[in-house]
């Protein structure tokens, strides 16, 4: 059994909470500067030029990324042979999302009730997901999702027979539905199978993989690459103005599921697509 105390996931929080709101990741900065070069629309390649110029003035001067900064989104695996000394662990990474939002001044985007819509001046309440799984260790992935993507999320439940065309017919719709008001280039994620409510987590977590890995499974690797190749086609572009690069990635996750059954999620991150993970 190994402990680990609430001060040190608070801690790792707060600056993981900062650091994915400043910075932008590694596979995502590398797909911006392929997509700017690959870029045939004139226009496009401006507007592409214009987010790499933003994501590096963001870097130097401690400046977010987007000024939506998001619901704290996360995805943590805990080691079966881990003892959380301090509190609970929730309280731990609410207390960390308060610290850094507070600390790094980020725009606090939360309300306490759907309806009443009082904000919490925080940002909390996180969304947290666990997993527990073998080990001793504690990997926290974080990913601040903006709404303004968020928003052209979709789920479609659809009959078996509908097969794999009518997958990727749902999730051509949802991209073309969702036009510019996602912030192309944007990433889709796609959760295949399971439930109503885990295809939208797999969705969710789709989003987290890095953009330069595809799916070890070949069909849904093949799967990835046709959707990103046909959501190129569609002409969005980025910022919605026309172009070659309407998406930097199509990742897919499936899960088994129930033979009357084929549900779809679709969930779709802006060009930013902010994710850090950390492991204690």
């Amino acid at each position: 059994m190994r402990n680990i105390l609430t001060d040190k996931i608070i801690e790792t929080v707060k600056e993981m909470c900062i650091e994915a709101n400043h910075f932008l990741a590694p596979d995502m900065k590398e797909a911006l500067e392929r997509a700017a070069v690959s870029e045939r629309s004139p226009l496009g390649k401006r507007i592409l030029s214009q987010l790499e110029e933003n994501l590096s003035i963001a870097g130097k001067e401690m400046i977010p990324i987007c000024q939506d900064t998001g619901m704290a989104v996360f995805f943590i695996e805990v080691g079966q042979d881990v003892h959380i000394e301090g509190g609970a662990l929730s309280d731990a990474v609410n207390e960390g999302v308060r610290r850094g939002y507070t600390e790094g001044y980020l725009r606090k985007s939360v309300v306490s009730d759907p309806l009443i819509r009082e904000n919490t001046k925080d940002n909390t309440p996180a969304v947290i997901h666990y997993d527990i799984v073998p080990g001793d260790r504690l990997k926290i992935t974080i990913a601040p999702k903006g709404f303004g993507s968020e928003n052209m999320s979709r789920i479609f439940m659809l009959k078996p027979a509908d097969g794999e065309e009518g997958v990727k017919n749902a999730v051509l719709g949802a991209v073309k539905d969702a036009g510019p008001n996602a912030c192309p280039p944007m990433v889709v994620g796609v959760g295949i199978g399971g439930t109503f409510e885990k295809c939208a987590l797999l969705a969710k977590k789709a989003l987290t993989r890095p953009v330069n890995e595809r799916s070890g499974i070949p069909y849904v690797r093949d799967m990835e690459e046709e959707l990103l190749e046909r959501i190129n086609k569609t002409g969005i572009g980025p910022g919605g103005l026309g172009g070659s690069t309407t998406a930097l990635a199509v990742n897919i996750e499936t899960y088994p599921t129930h033979i009357a059954g084929l549900p779809v999620a679709v969930n779709i991150c802006c060009h930013v697509n902010r994710h850090v993970v950390r492991e204690i």
